[in-house]
């Protein structure tokens, strides 16, 4: 995969980052294409565009690992999803999977996509060949978050589809390919957001 990397990083700057760019934000992209062009060096640009465009979304611009809420620690992070689910604001959870197991560990969302659920982590760890279960919080290391990431949507890791699903020689969607993380949650706005990166990653 050839890339001219002055001009996505020029057209990144000015279509979805307001001007700037900060040194994390450029390192988080670098990981993933690296991770990228690792796994698929002469991969369809549209599937980097959309996994781009997922890290932009999930990280709230960042571009850095996160962990669920933005929080700054696991602590924090247990305290806020607390908070919510007996507030009623997270209706689709049954069962607090955030709060701290037997050994301590707490399988809240961690990385570029968030990563949750103790059978998730022994997954995507299984994937990628990394202990994730020993140590969750690996996954806030950024090439281990860049490999979950872009392993994950490739292989259709975190439900059940992967991104050639929505990308091949007849299909292009943007939209529907929110469903390879997370059903149809904001999908038209992060479509748009894949819909820059892939105009950032054409040739000049």
């Amino acid at each position: 995969m050839t890339l001219d990397d002055q001009r996505f990083y020029a057209c990144c700057r000015t279509d979805l980052y307001g001007g700037r760019l900060k040194t994390s934000q450029v390192a988080g992209i670098a990981a993933i294409l690296d991770s990228f062009r690792k796994r698929q060096p002469d991969g369809d640009l549209r599937l980097l565009a959309y996994i781009l465009a997922t890290a932009h979304h999930e990280t709230a611009r960042t571009l850095q690992p996160v962990r669920e809420t933005l929080a700054s620690s696991d602590t924090l992070a247990i305290r806020r999803l607390d908070a919510a689910f007996a507030a009623g604001r997270l209706p689709q959870v049954k069962v607090p999977y955030w709060r701290r197991d037997a050994e301590g560990k707490s399988w809240l969302g961690r990385g570029f996509v968030q990563l949750t659920h103790r059978r998730n982590y022994q997954r995507l760890g299984a994937l990628l060949g990394v202990d994730l279960v020993s140590d969750p919080d690996r996954a806030m290391q950024l090439d281990v978050a860049a490999d979950v990431l872009v392993a994950g949507m490739l292989a259709g890791a975190f439900t059940g589809r992967r991104l050639g699903e929505f990308f091949d020689a007849a299909h292009t969607d943007w939209t529907g390919a929110r469903r390879v993380v997370n059903g149809t949650d904001r999908a038209a706005l992060i479509g748009g957001y894949g819909r820059a990166f892939w105009a950032a990653l054409q040739p000049a």
